[in-house]
């Protein structure tokens, strides 16, 4: 396949938008990040979706369990990036605030959530996403922000962020697991 047939199957894809500015490859990302997500989070034992480790060292996203990723994902996606998103279009320079996440799972409660209304509601969000996304301009891509915790950034860069993010959570799910098989084969 050559270079040329690669980027037109990549554009064709579904979470690609050939109006939008944003490169395919993120847009796909964060297009099939939803189903990652949901298939990651059935890997857990039902038992083991409010399981914690005695340690988080070495955990490659917050100290969130099973459940508690899901939700903080749903909840970073609508109370961050779609502001954000949202802010940084709309405003010349705006400061974007991080989101507390150990107040965030305390408050909401995420321990008590349903996991596949979450899941739902993440998903609703993510296309939502998708749709503030799918015409973005080159010129809305150099749009200037100071988001906290970051400095200084471009509309890109938010947009690479939040794929990272999502990245983040699917390491921190399988590290979660990776944690409760060992836990498991202690007790055995």
């Amino acid at each position: 396949m050559t270079a040329n047939a690669k980027t037109s199957s990549l554009s064709a894809s579904p979470g690609a938008s050939s109006a939008s500015a944003i490169d395919a490859v993120t847009l796909d990302a964060l297009a099939a990040f939803p189903a990652q997500l949901a298939a990651h989070f059935a890997l857990f034992p039902v038992e083991a979706r409010h399981w914690a480790p005695a340690a988080w060292e070495g955990v490659p996203s917050e100290p969130l369990t099973a459940i508690e990723q899901v939700c903080h994902v749903r909840d970073i996606e609508i109370d961050g990036y779609q502001l954000r998103i949202r802010r940084t279009l709309a405003e010349d320079d705006p400061l974007l605030a991080s989101l507390d996440t150990e107040a965030l799972a305390r408050e909401r409660r995420y321990g008590e959530d349903d996991p596949a209304a979450a899941l739902a509601a993440f998903a609703a969000a993510r296309r939502e996403t998708l749709a503030l996304l799918a015409a973005i301009t080159p010129e809305q891509l150099v749009r200037r922000a100071r988001f906290e915790g970051y400095g200084p950034l471009t509309f890109k860069s938010l947009i690479h962020y939040l794929c990272s993010h999502d990245q983040q959570h699917l390491a921190g799910l399988q590290w979660v697991l990776g944690q409760y098989d060992a836990a498991q084969l202690a007790t055995r």
